[in-house]
């Protein structure tokens, strides 16, 4: 068996597997513009009364804008800080011969591997101290610092992939050390910028626990909070309202992936090639 039929029938095999969930999401989409007799499989109409919260708010809850407004300044905004600090850092221990320079890279990795759930009451207490609780700003600056370990980890690899002496000939030509991390090494590093920011946006927008406990007022309440809440209230849950909103907050998550695929797939290529 060639290799090419070999990866033939591995995508036919993906694709019957991938098929039930692909139908399932289509039945969700259709059941949100329906309704249906309880135990039927097939709609008896069609409506959009289950998407109503765009256009009017939901009794007892925020404005459904106003809540995306707020996931997605946290998501950007939480982004930019992690790519910001990561990509100095990072670059500062791959080419710098800082003290403790190991002593920093092994306590990178043991702050990624601290579970979130077991600092909550320490940053607890530090918001309120700061002054910084039940607000956006506060879980935007919460989130960045725990994205960063990771961040700091995965462009410290590309950083010692790019050779030394790109560097060391842009500085003997009369560039700062500045000027060549900016336009040298960093449009190197460009693919691997691109997937942090990609995950680190979907760790934000898809972010649960910190909203939920350092910000729960309507002011700041995102997107993932907003889902909970529906369902918190058994006397009267709409699963209808439910899912529409759930696939509402899903879909820029796809837009995104449609958007930045082949970033994401090019991530280990390297920014010198094509």
């Amino acid at each position: 068996m060639t290799s090419q039929q070999s990866s033939r029938y591995l995508i036919v095999a993906l694709g019957v597997i991938s098929l039930p969930l692909a139908l399932m999401y289509v039945y969700l989409f259709i059941d949100t513009l329906s309704n249906t007799h309880p135990g039927d499989l097939l709609p008896y109409e069609f409506t959009l009364e289950h998407w109503r919260f765009l256009w009017e708010p939901i009794p007892g809850k925020p404005n459904i804008w106003i809540v995306t407004l707020n996931t997605l300044v946290f998501s950007v905004v939480s982004t930019l800080v992690t790519i910001l600090v990561s990509s100095m850092a990072a670059y500062a221990l791959s080419r710098l011969n800082i003290p403790l320079r190991s002593a920093m890279l092994g306590g990178v990795m043991v702050l990624h591997a601290f579970p979130t759930v077991t600092l909550l009451i320490a940053i607890f207490l530090i918001l309120q101290y700061l002054g910084l609780y039940d607000t956006l700003s506060g879980v935007i600056l919460v989130k960045a610092s725990l994205e960063l370990p990771f961040g700091i980890w995965i462009l410290k690899g590309f950083y010692d992939s790019v050779p030394w002496e790109l560097e060391m000939a842009a500085m003997q030509d009369g560039a700062s050390r500045l000027m060549v991390w900016r336009k040298i090494v960093l449009p190197l590093i460009q693919p691997a910028l691109v997937a942090l920011g990609i995950f680190s946006f979907l760790a934000s927008w898809s972010e649960y626990i910190l909203p939920q406990v350092l910000a729960p007022g309507n002011d700041a309440q995102v997107l993932s909070v907003y889902l909970a809440n529906l369902i918190a209230d058994d006397n009267n849950f709409d699963m209808a309202l439910f899912k529409s909103v759930g696939l509402f907050y899903v879909l820029p998550v796809i837009l995104l992936f449609a958007l930045f695929q082949k970033q994401l797939m090019n991530m280990y290529s390297g920014g010198n090639k094509g």
